[in-house]
């Protein structure tokens, strides 16, 4: 069995500044210690980082780069993508299939889109979720605090059962990957 990680849209742009993310620095502190647990049980790390023609995600800007702090392996993989759905017209499925993975676990920015989206096409593409429930954040927006963002989408994504493979929230600390 298989594990891969994916770590959704954790570029600088989004995590300091105007754009920052609520707690993306002790975000990226759980993405580290999540990483660090599936390289040592032998699964992939997969970047994902979101592009566009302009803004904060503009292609090869400082604010697209991978944010500062987070903890990258000479073996990482990096997927590039232009929606929200990181499997939408990238590579990433093939990649996952390749590696023969069997169980996927996400986190990163931002919960109700990249992550929530990307989650949610795992599960229609046959693979179970492990959403690391303070592995992910949001900026929040006019009617709802990034906490409650984060604790919507831990409870909702949790309660989908109509994919087959299922969403289980684990915290970056209780997260156990077993060796392949």
């Amino acid at each position: 069995m298989t594990t891969a990680l994916l770590v959704i849209d954790v570029q600088q742009g989004l995590c300091e500044g105007e754009y920052a993310a609520f707690e993306a620095a002790q975000v990226i502190g759980r993405i580290n210690q999540v990483s660090a647990k599936v390289r040592a049980a032998g699964g992939i790390v997969v970047f994902i980082q979101h592009e566009s023609k302009s803004g904060p995600l503009e292609v090869g800007a400082d604010t697209w780069q991978l944010a500062h702090g987070l903890q990258i392996a000479e073996a990482d993989i990096r997927v590039r993508k232009t929606t929200p759905d990181s499997f939408h017209h990238t590579d990433l499925e093939q990649v996952l299939r390749g590696h023969a993975v069997s169980e996927v676990v996400a986190c990163g920015l931002h919960t109700e889109f990249c992550v929530d989206t990307t989650t949610r096409r795992a599960l229609a593409l046959g693979f179970p979720v492990i959403l690391v429930g303070d592995g992910h954040t949001s900026m929040g927006n006019r009617h709802l605090s990034a906490p409650q963002v984060i604790q919507h989408h831990n409870e909702t994504l949790s309660n989908i059962r109509s994919f087959g493979p299922r969403v289980r929230i684990v915290s970056a600390q209780d997260l156990s990957v077993t060796a392949v």
